[in-house]
């Protein structure tokens, strides 16, 4: 099977999706023919959303972007990008901590995976301070103010379920 290096997959937990997240999916399609976006299912890794609730949310964000699919996958990241037909992982780098988790995780994927590259592109200035865990943590721990403060942090529709998952709302 050819792999096609105008495809790319960009994979996460995105749990939740941020707005860095949004913003790297929103410049990934500018650059590839195609772009999947791939909610990883890790069953040692304890979620906060559902893989089904992360992918309908990256669907709503993404409805307006027309060369981008979203899907879900569980097992190695490069098995998925071949099983999609793609050349590339496109990943998102916010600072130095990222580099070398991310240079170990490229290196092992290219030992795996030779006909795969990873591509990096570097977090815009305004969204390199946010993590998902940062996110779970506000919206656990903040009080009435927190969803204007949200809101600055992940996009809208993200908002109203991810308060739900802590507070019912």
């Amino acid at each position: 099977m050819s792999l096609d290096p105008r495809h790319a997959v960009y994979a996460g937990s995105f749990d939740p999706p941020t707005a860095g997240h949004l913003d790297l999916i929103r410049r990934g399609a500018a650059l590839f023919g195609r772009l999947t976006v791939a909610v990883g299912v890790n069953p040692d890794k304890q979620t906060l959303m559902t893989a089904d609730e992360r992918v309908t949310l990256l669907e709503e964000l993404t409805a307006g972007i027309d060369n981008v699919r979203v899907g879900s996958f569980s097992g190695l990241t490069v098995d998925f990008v071949r099983d999609e037909g793609a050349a590339v992982m496109l990943r998102g780098l916010r600072g130095l901590a990222d580099i070398e988790l991310e240079l170990t995780m490229s290196l092992t994927n290219r030992s795996l995976a030779p006909d795969i590259e990873t591509v990096f592109l570097m977090a815009n200035a305004e969204y390199t301070h946010i993590s998902s865990t940062l996110i779970k943590q506000i919206a656990k721990l903040g009080g009435p103010g927190v969803t204007g403060q949200l809101r600055e942090l992940v996009p809208a529709p993200v908002v109203a379920p991810l308060l739900a998952k802590y507070h019912g709302e």
